[in-house]
C-alpha cells in the first residue's frame, strides 16, 4: 500500500519520460536509452564499488557529449583530491570547472554543525539545520549554474540523522521534492552496508524513482562485481544482474553478459 508520502509519475508522462544517457553504453542499453530526466535516482553500493566514478561519468558525459552543466556536491571528498582521482580517467575536472561547465562543492562542513543551532529566539536541531543547509546550497549553485545534471554523494551521513522512521521518510521525501523542482537529473550516492541480495531495503529506496546496486561479490578470493537495476519508474528497463569492470575510460558495463557467481 502506498502512504501519502510516496510521490509517483502519472502514468501519461511516464509513458513520455525524456531519456538522458548515463554515458555508459552498457547501462544505456540496459536503461533503453538512459535515465529518466528530471528524476531522483539513488545509487547504491559498498567501499570500491565505483559510486563517485560513475556520478563523475555521468557529468562528464554531460558535458563533454550533451553540452549540458553539471554540478557535483560532495559530502566526504575534497574537490581537489577528487579532481586528482578522476584525472587517472583522463578527465579534466579543473578545466571544466574554469570553464563553469562543471561546478564541485564541498559542502562537508555542513557535518561540523553543533548538536542545537540558534536563529533568532529558536533553536533547530543539527539533522534539521544541516538537511536545511544542504537543500538551500543545492538549491543556489544549481539556479546559479542552469544545472542540467547534478550529483549529491552521499546522503547516507543525513539519512541516518534520523533513526525514527517517520521523520527520516519526511526528510527524504522533502529532499526529493527539492530536487525534482530543480529540473535536473540526479543521482544520490548512498553507502551499501550489506552487499548481498536479501538485505533490508532501507526507506529512500522506496522513495526515490529508481535505484542502481553496485555489488560487489567475493569469488574464489577475487571481488567480481555486478550492477543491477531494482527499480526505474517510468521506463522499461533490465532487471538481470550484469557483470561491470572499472577500466582506463571509466565504468563499463557488459549488457550481453550474464552474471553468475
Amino acid at each position: 500500500m502506498k502512504t501519502s508520502l510516496e510521490y509517483t509519475i502519472p502514468p501519461d508522462e511516464a509513458v513520455q519520460a525524456e531519456r538522458i544517457p548515463t554515458g555508459i553504453k552498457g547501462l544505456d542499453d540496459m536503461l533503453g536509452g538512459g535515465l529518466p530526466s528530471k528524476r531522483c535516482v539513488l545509487v547504491c553500493g559498498g567501499p570500491g564499488s565505483g559510486k563517485t566514478i560513475f556520478g563523475i561519468q555521468f557529468l562528464y558525459s554531460g558535458v563533454t557529449n550533451y553540452g549540458e552543466t553539471g554540478l557535483y556536491i560532495t559530502l566526504d571528498e575534497s574537490p581537489s583530491k577528487l579532481s586528482k582521482d578522476m584525472a587517472a580517467f583522463g578527465w579534466d575536472l579543473e578545466r571544466l570547472q574554469k570553464d563553469r561547465k562543471l561546478v564541485i562543492v564541498d559542502a562537508s562542513p555542513i557535518r561540523a554543525i553543533p548538536a542545537n543551532v540558534k536563529v533568532g529566539n529558536f533553536s533547530i536541531h543539527k539533522k534539521d539545520f544541516s538537511m536545511l543547509s544542504l537543500t538551500h546550497i543545492i538549491k543556489t549553485k544549481a539556479q546559479e549554474l542552469h544545472a542540467k545534471r547534478l550529483v549529491v554523494d552521499p546522503i547516507t551521513m543525513f539519512v541516518l540523522q534520523y533513526p525514527e522512521i517517520t521523520e527520516r521518510r519526511n526528510a527524504i521525501v522533502n529532499l526529493f521534492e527539492g530536487l525534482t523542482d530543480l529540473g535536473t537529473t540526479n543521482l544520490l550516492m548512498s553507502e551499501l552496508r550489506f552487499n548481498i541480495p536479501e538485505r533490508e531495503i532501507q526507506p529512500e529506496e522506496f522513495l526515490s524513482d529508481g535505484v542502481l546496486v553496485f555489488h560487489n561479490f567475493v569469488d574464489g578470493g577475487r571481488i567480481v562485481k555486478a550492477i543491477q537495476i531494482e527499480k526505474m519508474r517510468g521506463i522499461s528497463h533490465d532487471y538481470e544482474l550484469r557483470p561491470y569492470k572499472i577500466v582506463k575510460h571509466g565504468i563499463e558495463v557488459f549488457a550481453r553478459e550474464k552474471f553468475y557467481k
